[in-house]
């Protein structure tokens, strides 16, 4: 604590905590003193020159509703962005509660993927039994293995946690499910088809390293992955 000559007597300066301690406690303080705000000089937040507090106060209360008003425009777009996601799933629902044999099933899944969801790589991958119908048919978007075929192995995870997982795969998964040295994928989305190894998975494969990211909401995936599944089931 310092001493300031005032009127030719030292007295202690108060500390700015207790300052700032009485200003809070009594926020009328400038309306009793409204001659002071005009005194008071400021720092320009954005250059050299100074300011009065009450042109300080509205600076600072401009940039609040400016970061407020960046904040709602981010939440209507993600409001918009969610609302076209179900508008595109409830898509997706049509078309395979349409779907009656495994044939239409993925013809359907095709469609609403390439033209709902611009995915053009994407692969499902199934263990369905020897009388199913998907053994009929010939499609680069299928594969079909056996239960206990060893490359399941490879994503003994991904069906133990039951939930998609989103970003780099490994390469060996990379060439099991889009070929090796074929396709450029940077990014994919692997979604579990039930529980089990045995119910498959899908597979949705983009060139673009960001596409499918590990910090991105997996639950529009689950959904999707919950449709195709009891599709599978029901053909």
């Amino acid at each position: 604590m310092t001493k300031q000559p005032v009127r030719g007597v030292e007295i202690d300066s108060l500390p700015e905590e207790t300052i700032a301690a009485y200003l809070q406690r009594n926020p009328d303080f400038f309306e009793r003193h409204a001659s002071l705000l005009t005194r008071l000089q400021l720092p320009h937040s954005r250059g050299a020159s100074t300011v009065s507090l009450v042109e300080r106060q509205v600076l600072v209360l401009r940039e609040k509703n400016e970061k407020a008003e960046a904040q709602l425009h981010e939440l209507i777009a993600v409001a918009r962005s969610n609302d076209a996601l179900v508008d595109k799933i409830h898509k997706l629902s049509r078309r395979l509660i349409g779907a009656r044999t495994a044939t239409t099933l993925v013809d359907s899944l095709e469609i609403s993927l390439r033209e709902d969801f611009g995915a053009s790589e994407w692969l499902m991958l199934l263990a369905p039994p020897a009388d199913s119908g998907f053994h009929q048919i010939n499609s680069r978007h299928l594969r079909l293995v056996e239960a206990a075929a060893p490359e399941l192995k490879m994503f003994d995870t991904l069906f133990s946690s039951g939930k998609p997982r989103c970003g780099q795969i490994r390469d060996s998964q990379r060439d099991f499910l889009f070929g090796a040295g074929t396709i450029e994928i940077g990014s994919a989305a692997l979604v579990p088809l039930g529980p089990q190894a045995a119910a498959g998975l899908l597979a949705i494969g983009s060139p673009d390293t960001e596409r499918f990211h590990p910090a991105m909401s997996t639950e529009f995936l689950a959904r999707i992955g919950e449709l195709v599944s009891e599709a599978v089931r029901a053909v």
